[in-house]
């Protein structure tokens, strides 16, 4: 008896330890999963991020403690690479040791949310969609699946063709004149036999930037809307045929990876780079001593008076849906996310151009940049925004890409264009199961 009487004991001592701690003294959760906190709690919030986003990250938790000092912030800083796998680890294992808050690249969100349809947290259903209008068309598409938002915009990559402008000026091209990829090439010629430079560099064996802006300004991608591969659409077949009258002519600098694109723009081997807005950080911070000699122009067009607006990576921030901190983490989150003044300052001091449209008529914006000749180019940037189209990933997209590269790699080596996108669309069918779009 005495034996049964000491497991009672434990057991009422126990459930009133439990009902006193609520969720281990750090949220009230209500109810189970919700996380709701009231002021009087310390809640500690977990976020994945990498590299600048990390210190736009601990700013904004600096802002928010100010209506809310019981909150922290633990921004665990992983390689972006790492970031995935061990988010993709977390979720298949139904979220276990996945944190509250992750940043995700736009290329991804559909992919994730396809494969692991519970595993975040719908946003909508939290109200983010009175947001919708303060974002571009594109950013809230990728954030969005089947109707609901499951990830907020963060900031996005506008493209342009940076340039250097004592190189034109030598080889007596004038960037304005550069409206079409003709009319580049044409430049390109032109100053390849003046200065002995490159038009622009590309690693053309192990990326396609390049390929993926020209789609995107084309207004079509690896996929069409349906999830169908769409390398045999004609404008994708235009948009290959293009880089491949570059290469012919000797105007593509080829290069290794990453690191080999940034030392062709410090040594100026080459003309311009064709990128998202975030490379302007790079610029500024390896290429200090060209100060001044840099100028922006949009993408070149395929046809006079086409589209010239493309975009270039570009993320998100989520909640997996086994956080026990949702409410929190959605507060913080939304607080960020539509703030002019943080998201000023994620581009102001991180290199972050923002997807909140509100931000554009700011001083920041309309100013000139001295470093670009007083251009400001941020206006450039902004007002590509809203004719940017939406680029479809699904979640195929990393066997897309990888296919895509050795497509253009056999181009490079002398494939006819409509040939290797042909292979390129079979191959990753087969790889995929995914129907090819029939042109």
């Amino acid at each position: 008896m005495k034996k049964v009487w000491g497991i009672l004991i434990i057991a009422v001592s126990l459930m009133m330890i439990v009902a006193c701690s609520g969720n281990g003294g750090t949220e009230d959760t209500g109810e189970a999963g919700t996380g709701t906190s009231s002021d009087n709690e310390s809640i500690t919030l977990t976020a994945w991020a990498w590299n600048v986003n990390v210190g736009a990250l601990e700013a904004a938790i600096a802002e928010f403690q100010n209506e809310h000092p019981n909150v922290e912030l633990e921004v665990q800083d992983f390689g972006r690479l790492d970031v995935y796998d061990k988010l993709s680890t977390g979720l298949a294992a139904g979220g276990l040791g996945l944190p509250d808050i992750v940043l995700v690249e736009d290329d991804r969100i559909q992919g994730y949310v396809e494969s692991f349809p519970d595993g975040f947290l719908n946003l909508s259903e939290m109200g983010y969609d009175e947001h919708e209008e303060v974002f571009p068309q594109f950013k809230t598409e990728l954030a969005s699946y089947d109707g609901s938002f499951y990830a907020m915009p963060f900031d996005a990559g506008p493209t342009g063709l940076f340039y250097r402008t004592d190189i034109f000026e030598e080889a007596g091209v004038n960037a304005e004149d550069i409206e079409t990829w003709d009319d580049f090439l044409v430049a390109g010629e032109q100053i390849k036999e003046a200065t002995g430079i490159y038009a622009m560099p590309l690693d053309m064996y192990k990326d396609d930037p390049l390929f993926r802006m020209m789609l995107n300004q084309e207004d079509v991608y690896y996929f069409d809307e349906e999830g169908n591969i769409d390398f045999t659409n004609p404008k994708a077949i235009n948009a290959m045929e293009m880089l491949k009258k570059f290469a012919d002519a000797d105007l593509v600098k080829d290069v290794d990876g990453w690191n080999g694109v940034v030392s062709s723009t410090v040594d100026g081997s080459v003309a311009t780079v064709p990128f998202g807005a975030w490379y302007y950080g790079t610029i500024i911070d390896q290429a200090s001593e060209t100060s001044g000699n840099w100028g922006v122009i949009p993408l070149p067009s395929f046809e006079e008076g086409g589209n010239r607006a493309a975009n270039l990576g570009g993320s998100a921030w989520m909640i997996p849906q086994a956080s026990e901190n949702t409410e929190t983490a959605y507060e913080f989150l939304e607080f960020f996310t539509t703030s002019d003044e943080l998201q000023l300052v994620a581009m102001e001091d991180h290199g972050l151009f923002p997807s909140l449209n509100t931000v554009y008529d700011s001083e920041v914006f309309t100013s000139g940049v001295e470093f670009f000749g007083g251009q400001p180019i941020w206006e450039l940037f902004a007002s590509q925004m809203e004719d940017v189209p939406t680029a479809y990933y699904t979640d195929d997209y990393s066997l897309a890409l990888d296919e895509a590269i050795k497509a253009q790699a056999d181009v490079f080596l002398g494939a006819e264009p409509k040939k290797a996108l042909e292979e390129a669309a079979e191959r990753l069918s087969s790889r995929s199961q995914r129907e090819v779009n029939s042109h």
